[in-house]
């Protein structure tokens, strides 16, 4: 399906702008020349040249989020919002997931259905939408959705009202499905998160950087890389489609917390490793088939694992 014609829109409002991947979603549409809106609760220093819009997204009504995008101009907004960005995913209560992954979204979908003229719509979704899968399966778009879990539920719920609006024509959009981002500045509660936090205390203390890793892969993708994804489909004429993006390689928990330590410079007697099961949300396997955004977007990856780690170290260690 087709919608816009290629090119940037020139004023991009972004929900969540605050966040992990919202920030660099502004950084790399201010590259590719777009004017931004940043969108969230509190403001943040690296984001001060951006006018902003402190509003409670959970809460906003259709109302206030169409006047929004009506008074500063927009062409497109990008919702990268996620409950599980503000805790853990885990111990968010069904309630709140609700109100945020899909309330939320159902009246962004109306708020920008009811614009005088068309905007275009990017939202991000999760890999973790198509369910648990079986080991060494590379989930490719077509393969049905089957979520277990609250929030994964919540997540397909909202970008399944993204695609249903864009496939009756009541929006122009397309979904994003991303894999497990890593790589700078990141959320505190993702993995890289936890693995800087743990490896900077380790240092402090002396001790070994313990971590706790269970039988599992996981499909790494740089947030830089996602950004890059994101402004790719805000100029895209595709719409209606979700499409996933990832690195397109499983890569196992254990390995990872290695070549971080290794990346960041010191040795592997710096990290204990305790085998153990840990809570997942989407089972112990994720691998994503990212032909189909090379192909509608143009989009690959650019930074493999060990540079998005080391790049992760640099830039907190620098800071």
């Amino acid at each position: 399906m087709t919608g816009h014609p290629a090119g940037p829109p020139a004023r991009v409002a972004v929900l969540g702008g605050t966040g992990w991947v919202g920030r660099h979603v502004c950084a790399e549409l201010t590259r590719a020349g777009a004017e931004i809106l940043v969108v969230a609760r509190r403001p943040v220093p690296s984001l001060a040249g951006h006018p902003f819009v402190p509003l409670d997204l959970a809460g906003a009504p259709t109302a206030e989020l169409r006047s929004l995008l009506a008074d500063f101009g927009t062409t497109a907004v990008v919702n990268a919002t996620d409950a599980a960005n503000a805790t853990d995913g885990w111990t968010v209560g069904e309630p709140a997931l609700t109100r945020l992954n899909v309330d939320l979204v159902e009246r962004l979908v109306a708020a920008a259905a009811g614009l005088p003229r068309r905007i275009r719509l990017v939202h991000l979704g999760t890999i973790l939408e198509y369910g648990e899968t079986p080991w060494g399966t590379v989930v490719a778009e077509t393969r049905p959705p089957r979520p277990a879990t609250d929030y994964t539920r919540s997540k397909l719920a909202g970008s399944s009202a993204v695609l249903a609006a864009a496939r009756t024509g009541a929006v122009d959009a397309m979904v994003l499905r991303l894999t497990n981002v890593c790589g700078p500045h990141p959320s505190p509660v993702s993995l890289s998160g936890r693995l800087l936090r743990q490896l900077t205390e380790a240092l402090r203390t002396g001790e070994p950087m313990t971590i706790d890793v269970a039988d599992a892969r996981r499909d790494f993708v740089d947030v830089r890389d996602v950004a890059d994804a994101v402004a790719l489909a805000v100029a895209s004429r595709v719409t209606g489609r979700a499409v996933n993006i990832g690195s397109g390689t499983a890569t196992d928990i254990a390995a990872v917390a290695r070549l971080f330590v290794a990346a960041a410079g010191f040795p592997a007697a710096t990290l204990r490793e305790r085998r153990r099961e840990t809570v997942s949300l989407g089972g112990s396997w994720t691998c994503a088939d990212n032909r189909l955004a090379a192909t509608l977007l143009g989009w690959r990856p650019r930074h493999d694992l060990r540079s998005s780690l080391r790049d992760m170290w640099r830039l907190a260690t620098t800071a």
